[in-house]
């Protein structure tokens, strides 16, 4: 009995010392600066600069150093980073890290998804977060990481990680609403509508030079119409269903050629053709229409929750307050929609220090990272309650854009992976090679599915001679 009560006793202080063992490991899960000193660790981080600016990321590099002693961190942070750091990844040797969507102009992800340069970070995902006794994906807000953005290759394996969570829709001046009496649009044939209010001379607003001008009903960003996938995809998935619209992000041929798609492009060809565009909007890029748009020459635009932060210090109408609807739908009573936006964090395959890397990964879901984000870029991160933490730092105007999900179903662009050996690039079919022609009467929308039809064929025929 007494060797008994002595084995009874060691295996209770093991378990004592386990538990105590466990007490420290989680304590050093969530207290980064208690971890060993990484010396001589470098961290080369690739970062696009858009409309949350460069604040945040020059801030959260430095607050990593300081919680991994001995880090020094590299941070190229540009508008065109994609061109940027082309010639390393041909070169072979990747930034460690990159804060750049799939969607980014330069087509460098696009490339890096189609030749599986990612490195597989599903164990990031299983790990226990910094700050929390939590796993991290249950940290991340449902759905995510099980689309295709995050797991291209429908593997089950996580290649690149959400990082902000923002709704995009139709920006408008809430004060000229409420000044005008006007209603906001539900549906396409009220949007319209509103363009006869904006006939009447006491509508008019001043230009440059101090003459009265109709107030155009839309405008967009010119020379950047991949914009315009805002109101298009919600769009297809009112007129044609969710069914339908993830047929077309599979290829499938004979998706894109249909009645209620045609609807949806000659509506948008309406923008144009119907004398509802604000004049140069074709010619110019994202701060000039916005601008525009600001100081009244333009009743909507298309764009996200980050336009705020962006156009900070443009000029606007006095008093110009930020708000945001979904897309109008076709008729009264139908479901709507409205495009969420997930930019992406990602780790190159090639990358010399991916461990680092995926520490850092990390660092950026803690809750210290997520109050920097909303005060330094006034925006909220892609997890659980982040818009609720976030809200004292948050501009009001930001804040209320989220009620644009209210009332609406949220979706996300989820286009199948293009094959190597295809050289196609549907978002030029879409909106690059399209929208300026159907905007300006030079192009049919049967011409439009037709191209975009044949890009799909191409991608099909690819995809049979290619199996991920």
């Amino acid at each position: 009995m007494q060797r008994y009560s002595s084995i009874i006793l060691v295996a209770v202080a093991l378990l004592g010392i386990i538990a105590i063992s466990t007490i420290t490991v989680m304590k050093d899960r969530t207290s980064p600066s208690d971890k060993p000193a990484a010396n001589n660790k470098e961290l080369h981080i690739a970062v696009f600069q858009g409309g949350y600016g460069l604040e945040y990321w020059k801030e959260i590099t430095e607050k990593f150093e300081v919680a991994y002693p001995g880090v020094q961190v590299h941070l190229t942070i540009s508008p065109r980073i994609g061109d940027v750091i082309r010639p390393q990844i041909v070169a072979g040797n990747p930034p460690d890290f990159l804060a750049i969507s799939d969607t980014d102009q330069s087509g460098i992800m696009t490339s890096l998804v189609k030749e599986k340069g990612l490195m597989d970070i599903t164990d990031v995902f299983e790990d226990v977060a910094l700050d929390h006794v939590q796993q991290l994906k249950d940290m991340i807000l449902p759905g995510i990481l099980e689309s295709k953005r995050f797991t291209p290759y429908e593997d089950g394996k996580i290649y690149m990680a959400p990082s902000n969570a923002a709704p995009m829709g139709l920006i408008y001046n809430k004060k000229l609403f409420k000044d005008k009496g006007w209603k906001l649009p539900e549906t396409w044939g009220e949007f319209f509508a509103l363009d006869e209010e904006l006939k009447k001379k006491e509508n008019y607003v001043a230009d440059e030079n101090g003459n009265k001008i109709k107030r155009a009903l839309f405008t967009y960003q010119g020379i950047y119409p991949e914009y315009l996938e805002e109101i298009l995809y919600p769009s297809l998935a009112n007129a044609a269903g969710i069914a339908q619209l993830k047929k077309i992000f599979s290829y499938e041929p004979g998706s894109f050629k249909t009645e209620p798609v045609k609807q949806v492009l000659d509506t948008l060809a309406k923008l144009g053709s119907g004398g509802y565009l604000m004049e140069g909007t074709v010619g110019l890029n994202h701060t000039q229409s916005q601008t525009d748009m600001m100081l009244g020459k333009a009743i909507f635009i298309v764009n996200g929750s980050w336009m705020e932060n962006e156009m900070k210090d443009s000029p606007r109408e006095d008093g110009f307050e930020f708000g945001m609807i979904p897309v109008p739908v076709f008729n009264k009573g139908d479901e709507r929609y409205i495009l969420s936006s997930y930019e992406q964090f990602s780790i190159p395959l090639k990358a010399k220090n991916p461990e680092l890397a995926k520490e850092f990964l990390k660092f950026l879901y803690t809750e210290e990272s997520v109050l920097l984000f909303a005060k330094k870029a006034n925006g909220t991160f892609a997890l659980k309650g982040a818009q609720e933490l976030s809200r004292n730092y948050l501009t009001p105007g930001v804040y209320e854009m989220f009620s644009a999900y209210e009332g609406a179903t949220a979706i996300t662009q989820e286009w199948n992976i293009i094959p190597k050996q295809s050289k196609e690039d549907i978002r030029n079919q879409l909106f690059k090679k399209a929208i300026t022609p159907i905007m300006t009467g030079k192009m049919t929308t049967e011409e439009w599915m037709n191209q975009v039809e044949n890009a799909f064929a191409d991608i099909q025929a690819n995809m049979n001679a290619q199996q991920y």
